[in-house]
């Protein structure tokens, strides 16, 4: 889908292309892509770049093409192991063509398009853009950290009540999230301190790039701090499970000691020897009462013992 936006007087949609407009580009499909292709001469290989998932934040210059790839945050839909990921926007810039490409609907975008459009003041020029993009990015790595944050507490709850299966692999997969919101992060950062010395960056802008700058450490920081929480509330859990099966093991070992004794007792007297109490009537209840004699007896060290 693509949607052309003046950026010069506020984000005003467009029925089609000018020089100068943005071109948002979600979820584009192969008629899309090789419309831009034709029209623009946008290098091919650059959306292939945008579609896969694991492509890492970075820039490039093509054929006077400025090619950016920025890591923002995706919340999926559907059930997933990973819940929270991040995945790659293109950011596309030529002359008066200016063009953001990404492969999945993200809350990001659709908020940075209606929070330009409440500002009234659009964009100064594409640089001014992708800085408010790597703005925007940071406070929604934050927004979604917040949950992420609000799911730990969850589970922890949940965990306090009841160790069981499901809210231990629901922390391991927000682990899996903050490790791919602490790499999409830094890869971000890295890229921003590249670019701020490869644009042509006025006073305006490094306002800007400060402030990006300070977004961009919290969300750094905040899933640092996240993560190193999660792992140790991993920890602590698995140390709870241990010392769960340790006691059950302990309790189980402690009643095989006590039942071996009457199958002691009970194979000594009934085998085929003599043993004096063949013809006695008192040899059974003899038997039995030695049984939950020494039985007793081995329960009352084990409880001194605190085996039990």
């Amino acid at each position: 889908m693509k949607t052309f936006w003046n950026t010069t007087q506020g984000l005003q949609q467009l029925e089609e292309w000018q020089p100068g407009c943005w071109i948002q580009v979600t979820c584009p499909t192969d008629d899309d892509q090789r419309e831009l292709e034709e029209r623009f001469k946008i290098p091919d290989y650059f959306f292939s770049d945008i579609s896969d998932t694991d492509e890492r934040a970075r820039y490039e210059y093509d054929d006077g093409w400025m090619l950016v790839i920025l890591r923002i945050p995706y919340v999926k839909e559907i059930r997933s192991r990973t819940p929270y990921t991040t995945v790659p926007l293109g950011i596309i810039h030529k002359r008066d063509v200016t063009i953001t490409v990404c492969f999945y609907e993200t809350n990001m975008m659709i908020d940075f398009v209606s929070y330009q459009q409440k500002r009234g003041e659009g964009f100064v020029d594409y640089v001014d853009m992708t800085f408010r993009l790597f703005l925007t990015s940071a406070v929604w790595y934050l927004k979604r950290l917040k949950q992420i944050s609000t799911l730990i507490d969850n589970a922890k709850r949940n965990l306090d009540r009841d160790v069981n299966n499901e809210s231990l692999i629901g922390l391991s997969r927000l682990q899996d999230s903050l490790t791919y919101f602490q790499t999409s992060i830094r890869g971000n950062e890295n890229l921003l301190a590249k670019l701020k010395f490869k644009l042509q960056v006025d006073e305006l802008d490094a306002d800007l790039i400060e402030d990006v700058n300070i977004e961009m450490s919290q969300a750094r920081e905040t899933t640092h701090i996240y993560s190193d929480i999660l792992e140790s509330t991993m920890d602590t859990y698995s140390s709870i499970i241990n010392n769960n099966m340790n006691t059950v093991m302990r309790t189980l070992t402690s009643v095989n000691i006590i039942l071996m004794f009457p199958t002691l007792i009970a194979s000594l007297f009934g085998m085929n020897l003599v043993n004096g109490m063949e013809n006695s009537k008192f040899g059974f209840v003899l038997a039995l009462t030695i049984s939950i004699f020494v039985s007793m007896a081995s329960w009352w060290i084990l409880r001194h013992k605190r085996l039990i």
